[in-house]
Order: structure tokens, then C-alpha cells, then sequence
């Protein structure tokens, strides 16, 4: 008799099978519009569960479909498949618009992360406002990383996992390499590597020649 109340007690914290633990995992990130850790997972499921196993179950089971799992930093959310992204494109316009800065600082911050506001000057060859750097971080794309060891320990700047996702990227390693930009046009006309580029006349401009936040994603796609 006793025997038979201990293993009614250990089969309690007994985890659910694999597929059940599929199906909390994809019912959570269903439900989730943000991308969720393994931890989160973890937090939200019964005790015992193996989310990371879960996840590579269901991301085999999703390879061909309409939607995939995907991994965006360090968390994982469901997207569309690419080749079927135009079916999501919506009709409204963006009025907000991203100036020449704003657009230059990010795509600074996004290759030479984690980078210091001098060093996105001495890159740009022209300060940056505090506007410029505001309005990122308004939109959730960079944020505040750690202060650097130099004297001063200034504080740096890196993308987020919002910035990722958007764009679609694992991790900012998968950014196009200077070959996939100069093969889409967005290195013309610039300065060779290695030379310092010199933009404006010095001064940090919000021109009016930007692009929305859609079409931003030509600075980086492949």
C-alpha cells in the first residue's frame, strides 16, 4: 500500500508527453505578440516540461507551412514565411518618417554594436543630436548597453530584439556583409573601406529625404 502512494505521488510532477508539451508551446506563442525566452516558457508550463525540446519538435513540424518558428535573439516567436509576406501587406501609410540620420546612426549602431554616441560621430563625421538617438529609442530599435572601460565609462548603444525582429534577423551576425549591399545599390557612390565617411556639413540634420519604417527594411535586406 505504500508503494502504491509513492508512486502516485511522483507521477503528480509527472511532465506531460512531448506532443502535449508541443501544443502548450504553440498555444503560447500564438497567444503572445511579442517573442518568449525558453525561460518564459518554462515559467508558464508545468513542472518538468522540456520547452527547448519542445520547440525543436515544433520547429521541424512547422518547415514548409504557412506560418515558421523562429529564433529572434534569444527567443523564439511564430512569423509568416517569407515568400508569403506579401499576403500580410497592409494598405494604410506610415507618416511618421526616419531622417537620413536617424536612418545612418542605426545602421552604425546595428554593424559596430555596442557602440559610444563619439564613436557613431566619429563614423558619421557629424554630431548627433539627442533627438536622433531619442527617437530610436522611442521606437524600441536600439537601447542603452554597458558602459564602456575608458575613461569617462561612457555608456553604448546596441539594437534590440524588436530591431531583430522586424527586420527579421537572428542576431545582428546576419546582417548583409558589404558585398550583398554593394550587389543591392547601397554602397554607391560611397567612400572606399577604411576612409572616414564625412555626411553634411557638421551638423546632425533630420532632412526630410527619409523613409518610412517599412522601408527601411531595403537597408538590410539580403
Amino acid at each position: 500500500m505504500q508503494d502504491e502512494s509513492h508512486e502516485t505521488g511522483d507521477s503528480l510532477f509527472e511532465a506531460p508527453p512531448m506532443a502535449e508539451q508541443e501544443r502548450m508551446v504553440e498555444a503560447i506563442l500564438f497567444a503572445t505578440a511579442e517573442p518568449v525566452t525558453v525561460a518564459e516558457l518554462a515559467d508558464r508550463m508545468p513542472h518538468g516540461c522540456d520547452p527547448a525540446e519542445a520547440l525543436a519538435h515544433l520547429r521541424r513540424r512547422y518547415e514548409g507551412r504557412g506560418v515558421r518558428l523562429v529564433k529572434v535573439g534569444d527567443a523564439w516567436a511564430m512569423r509568416t514565411a517569407p515568400d508569403l509576406g506579401h499576403l500580410m501587406h497592409r494598405e494604410t501609410v506610415e507618416t511618421r518618417k526616419l531622417s537620413r540620420a536617424a536612418i545612418e546612426t542605426l545602421a552604425i549602431i546595428a554593424y559596430h554594436q555596442p557602440v559610444t554616441r563619439a564613436e557613431i560621430e566619429e563614423i558619421r563625421g557629424v554630431s548627433v543630436s539627442r533627438g536622433t538617438v531619442d527617437q530610436l529609442i522611442e521606437m524600441e530599435w536600439i537601447r542603452f548597453g554597458r558602459r564602456k572601460m575608458t575613461p569617462g565609462r561612457p555608456v553604448t548603444f546596441v539594437v534590440t530584439q524588436a530591431f531583430l525582429d522586424h527586420f527579421g534577423l537572428e542576431s545582428a551576425r546576419d546582417l548583409p556583409g558589404l558585398a550583398e549591399l554593394r550587389s543591392a545599390g547601397l554602397l554607391d557612390n560611397r567612400p572606399p573601406p577604411g576612409s572616414l565617411p564625412q555626411v553634411g556639413d557638421g551638423t546632425d540634420e533630420d532632412d526630410e529625404g527619409g523613409i518610412t519604417p517599412e522601408g527601411q527594411s531595403e537597408l538590410f535586406e539580403d
